[in-house]
């Protein structure tokens, strides 16, 4: 990399990168930072769509690859990867020597990311803390920003936490949630050819489903994914479907939507979208359904109804656009009866306006980097 303050962001699947494309743009454009990718995870797999080339196609440096195990998704092989991970990852880093490390969320890969840059002293700072989920993403995402120096949260709610935790309140700045920048204009597909183009009617409703694994509820994943798309399918609307991420359960998923696929010319299976595609689909669509945190964080801003299913996102701050249903039959298609009867709702959004990005690159270019700020201890 090339003179200048280097900031690297570690990108494990195509979600994150999504969510972060815009705000990743910020910071190369502003003088005296240098933008660099590490892919790892997801985004190097064949069967999610090799999506490291979507990096590249971004017009983003990728100074990075750390491969990792594939295999059936079992949380021993995401617990075995992650310690690949941290050892690629160290490697990565002392090879390009960033002045910051910049990790979103609470995936493994991102855990990962920060214990490897906390261990060689690098400055790292954390998107999308303080918030809950009650499942294991949520104790995750706690421990990558007790190791993390700064912190860019999305909501004042999640600055709350995160001072309760005993984070030191100087580092802490409420962004918003990088995903909301540039979505409206991102979302510009023309309807009518944007669902020929998957072979979609756009006078019929679509069902929109985005349903992930619980690591928790692993063995139950492939039941749960059926009494989705039966619901999904009796509605009478038009199901599109991407399958779920890597984690464990998702093998079990991914065959129940073959098996419905063919077995109902009403389901379309997608392995990827790109980004553009997937927030028109969900700017269109009349019913958001799983638990995918595209639902709890961008959908409001389309006012997109969103039938959340299940733990995964359990206690997130909600728009008013969310019904949450356990993962029960006819919970599920009550909630659905009422999402495709009751319409859209305003686009308000909770978790911000869409201006995360500049405020990002904006605090990565002025923040204070004294080896005094590498010191974490309890504010308590």
């Amino acid at each position: 990399m090339t003179a200048g303050r280097q900031v690297i962001y570690v990108s494990g699947t195509r979600a994150d990168f999504g969510l972060m494309q815009s705000a990743l743009r910020q910071i190369a454009a502003v003088p005296g930072l240098e933008i660099g990718v590490v892919v790892t995870g997801m985004h190097l797999d064949s069967a999610y769509g090799a999506t490291a080339t979507e990096v590249v196609a971004a017009g983003l440096p990728v100074v990075g690859q750390v491969p990792v195990e594939q295999g059936r998704p079992s949380g021993a092989l995401m617990a075995k990867n992650i310690g690949t991970m941290i050892i690629g990852l160290v490697e990565t880093f002392e090879r390009l020597s960033p002045d910051i490390v910049l990790v979103l969320g609470d995936r493994g890969e991102m855990l990962a990311g920060a214990i490897a840059a906390t261990h060689l002293s690098i400055p790292l700072v954390h998107i999308h803390g303080g918030e809950r989920s009650g499942t294991i993403d949520e104790p995750v995402r706690h421990a990558i920003s007790k190791l993390s120096h700064f912190h860019f949260v999305a909501t004042q709610e999640s600055r709350d936490r995160l001072v309760r935790m005993g984070e030191d309140a100087s580092r802490i700045e409420i962004v918003g949630a990088p995903g909301l920048d540039g979505l409206c204009e991102l979302a510009r597909a023309d309807k009518e050819a944007l669902y020929a183009a998957r072979r979609l009617n756009p006078r019929r409703p679509l069902v929109l489903v985005l349903f992930h694994p619980v690591l928790d509820e692993a063995s139950a994943a492939g039941d749960q994914m059926r009494v989705v798309l039966e619901a999904a399918l009796d509605s009478g609307a038009q199901v599109l479907a991407l399958r779920p991420n890597s984690d464990a359960g998702s093998a079990a998923m991914g065959a129940e939507l073959d098996r419905r696929a063919g077995a109902s010319g009403d389901l379309t299976v997608v392995t990827h979208m790109p980004r553009g595609e997937f927030v028109s689909f969900l700017k269109y669509a009349d019913v958001l359904l799983g638990n995918s945190s595209s639902g709890i964080i961008e959908a409001a801003s389309f006012g997109t109804p969103v039938v959340n299913v299940g733990s995964r996102q359990n206690l997130r701050q909600r728009n008013r656009n969310v019904r949450d249903v356990d993962v029960e039959d006819e919970a599920i298609r009550a909630a659905l009866r009422m999402a495709l009867a009751g319409g859209r709702f305003p686009a308000e959004n909770v978790y911000g306006d869409g201006h995360a990005g500049e405020r990002i690159a904006a605090r990565l270019a002025s923040l204070d980097l004294a080896p005094s700020k590498l010191v974490k201890i309890n504010a308590y």
